[in-house]
C-alpha cells in the first residue's frame, strides 16, 4: 500500500541515537553508527521521531510500504516488557516510586501510570498535604513522546494544555488537571504541527470530551487550531472548550 512513511537521510545522520529514543514503537534502530528504518510495518508515520533529531536528517515521504502493524508492535512492546521484569531485581518496580517499568526507548518517555487516591494523593502511602497534591495520572504527558493509544486515555477527558499555563495559573491541578488526562506542548518552541497526533489520540480511543488551555499570546493560537482541527480531523463528536490565561496568571474567561 502506498502511505506516508519517514525517510532518513543517512549523511546528515549525527548517529546521536535521539530518534531511536523517540520512536515508540521500535521501528528505528542504529546500524554501524546510524539511524536505520529496520521495521517499516512498525512506523506509524505521526512522525514522533522527527523534532528529535537535531540536525534534520528525518522527513516524511509518501511510498509503497507495509501497512502499520498496531498489533506487532504491542506484542513486542510487551515481549521487552517481560524481559525487563526479568532483568530487573525489583521485579519490575522503578526503584523511586514503585511504578513498572514499561518498554521503549528513552527512560524519559516510557509510560507510566499512577493511581490516584480520592484527594489526589498518589496511592503509595505518601503524606502530601493539600497543597503539595499533584492530579498527574500518567507519563509523559508532552505531545511529542506521549504514545498515541493508551490505556489513560480510555474513557478519559483530555486536557490540551500549552507549556507555560501550569506555571501562570496557580489553580492548575485542582481546576483543570484533575480527572483528565493531560497532553502538553508549545507550538512555537516545538515547531510542529500537532493536528495529525492529537487526531489520531482522537480517533483512537475513547475520549469523552477535550478541554484546550492556552495562554493570551498569539502563538498559542496554534495549539488551538490543531486541537481544533484535529477533533475535525477525527470523525468524533465531543463536547469541547478553550479557556485562556493571561501572562499574569488570570483565566480570561471569567
Amino acid at each position: 500500500m502506498k502511505r506516508k512513511i519517514i525517510k532518513i537521510d543517512e549523511e546528515k545522520c549525527s548517529g546521536c541515537g535521539a530518534c531511536a529514543s523517540a520512536c515508540h514503537e521500535g521501528a528505528i534502530g542504529m546500524v554501524n553508527g546510524k539511524a536505520k528504518l529496520l521495521r517499516e510495518h512498525f512506523c506509524d508515520g505521526l512522525g514522533d521521531c522527527l523534532p528529535a533529531c537535531p540536525t534534520g536528517a528525518i522527513t516524511f515521504e509518501e511510498r509503497e510500504a507495509p501497512a502499520y502493524d498496531e498489533e506487532a508492535v504491542r506484542a513486542e512492546k510487551l515481549k521487552t516488557f517481560a524481559a525487563a521484569r526479568g532483568a530487573c531485581p525489583s521485579g519490575g518496580a522503578h526503584p523511586a516510586g514503585g511504578h513498572a517499568h514499561p518498554a521503549g526507548g528513552c527512560p524519559g518517555s516510557r509510560m507510566a501510570q499512577f493511581a490516584r487516591g480520592a484527594h489526589g494523593a498518589e496511592q503509595t502511602g505518601a503524606a502530601n498535604t493539600a497543597a503539595q497534591q499533584s492530579e498527574l495520572t500518567h507519563w509523559p504527558v508532552q505531545i511529542k513522546l506521549v504514545p498515541v493509544k493508551a490505556p489513560f486515555f480510555d474513557g478519559a477527558k483530555l486536557l490540551i494544555a500549552a507549556d507555560c499555563t501550569a506555571f501562570a495559573y496557580g489553580a492548575f491541578h485542582s481546576r483543570f488537571l484533575k480527572n483528565h488526562a493531560l497532553v502538553v506542548g508549545c507550538p512555537k518552541l516545538d515547531g510542529v504541527d500537532y493536528t495529525e497526533k492529537l487526531a489520531a489520540i482522537l480517533r483512537e480511543n475513547d475520549i469523552r470530551s477535550m478541554t484546550v488551555l492556552r495562554m493570551e499570546v498569539p502563538c498559542c493560537g496554534g495549539l488551538e487550531n490543531a486541537a481544533k482541527a484535529a477533533l475535525q480531523q477525527s470523525g468524533k463528536f465531543i463536547p469541547w472548550q478553550v479557556h485562556t490565561v493571561s501572562i499574569d496568571g488570570r483565566l480570561l474567561d471569567e
